[in-house]
């Protein structure tokens, strides 16, 4: 295998078989499972299971998803996959393992440049970040502080138990969430409610993300 995250245990092509091993066994921790599989309801084999190992569906097809997000899958990848689109899915599920989501509790702070002067912000603080071309703003109640930094670096520094990217363009505080709409989310900010847009290939992560906060 090209990942070297991975340890490769076996590949079923039969479901029962599949369910008897990962009932013997404890030490899984991730399955991949290609839907519909035969002989067998999906969502019942996901049930059965005692000790579930983290679950990444392949599908040709999308109208599993939001069933799938019920039962707190890591991912949904829709064939055919790419390899970049299998890493993606690989790299969320090492985050859960990491235990980054639950072992902060958000009192993390950073220095953010005003001027010539240093103001620390506590990330909590933020409500969204919005990308403008090579600059970033970092929106809170009372304040917008505007730097010179790209959105996928402030991503890849931000707790993912804290904030979730719900577009090309926008990082929100999953705190501050107030409604989940077709195309757009609400949050709150201070006093009034802003509407933010949530793109396509964002909103299954969106919306795995939110079953994660409800469990």
């Amino acid at each position: 295998m090209k990942s070297t995250s991975l340890n490769l245990i076996s590949i079923f092509s039969e479901p029962k078989a599949a369910r008897d091993m990962l009932t013997k066994r404890q030490d899984i921790d991730l399955a991949i499972l290609n839907i519909p599989m035969p002989y067998l309801d999906d969502f019942e084999f996901i049930s059965s299971l005692d000790s579930k190992p983290k679950i990444i569906i392949v599908s040709s097809t999308e109208e599993f998803a939001l069933k799938a997000f019920d039962f707190n899958i890591v991912d949904y990848l829709l064939k055919p996959v790419t390899y970049g689109r299998f890493c993606k899915a690989i790299d969320k599920t090492i985050r859960y393992f990491s235990r980054k989501e639950g072992t902060n509790n958000g009192s993390e702070e950073i220095f953010i440049k005003e001027g010539t002067t240093l103001v620390k912000l506590k990330l909590t603080d933020i409500i969204y970040i919005e990308s403008l071309e090579n600059y970033i703003t970092l929106n809170t109640r009372n304040k917008k502080f505007t730097i010179h930094f790209t959105m996928k670096a402030i991503e890849n520094q931000l707790p993912s138990h804290i904030f979730v990217r719900v577009h090309r363009s926008f990082i929100i505080n999953k705190n501050m969430i107030l409604a989940i709409n077709e195309n757009t989310l609400d949050i709150q900010t201070g006093d009034s409610v802003k509407k933010i847009p949530v793109g396509k290939s964002f909103r299954n992560y969106l919306l795995n993300y939110i079953n994660v906060m409800a469990r």
